[in-house]
């Protein structure tokens, strides 16, 4: 089961180097404005030791993380969008979203160094 496209529809972006549970947190927080999300997997795999992931891995922990969300999420790859712009109010808004600071301070920098890697 998949989104349904015409819906409204919320963007999660990052690396997800690896997916945790700040991430998780955050995509709760988010489902919650439109009932569905896109998640979009920056292309950032190799690119250094920061990036020890590639697409098909980092979906694959998606995917099982939020096994419980099936049918309100997708996850896609994009290019390693560094800039979001646009020019005037054109139907959408760009929100942050403020967490607990236990939440946020989960860093996947610390959890790849666990991991060794």
């Amino acid at each position: 089961m998949t989104i349904n496209w015409k819906k409204p529809t919320a963007q999660m972006l990052g690396r997800f180097q690896p997916f945790h549970d700040g991430h998780k947190t955050l995509f709760r927080e988010i489902l919650k404005r439109t009932g569905q999300v896109v998640i979009m997997i920056r292309d950032t795999s190799g690119t250094d030791d920061s990036n020890p992931f590639d697409f098909n891995t980092v979906k694959k922990n998606i995917d099982y993380s939020l096994k419980e969300y099936e049918g309100k999420f997708e996850v896609i790859k994009v290019p390693n969008i560094t800039n979001i712009c646009y020019g005037r109010g054109v139907g959408y808004k760009i929100e942050q979203i403020s967490l607990s600071k236990e939440i946020e301070d989960i860093s996947a920098t610390k959890i790849r160094k666990k991991m060794k890697l």
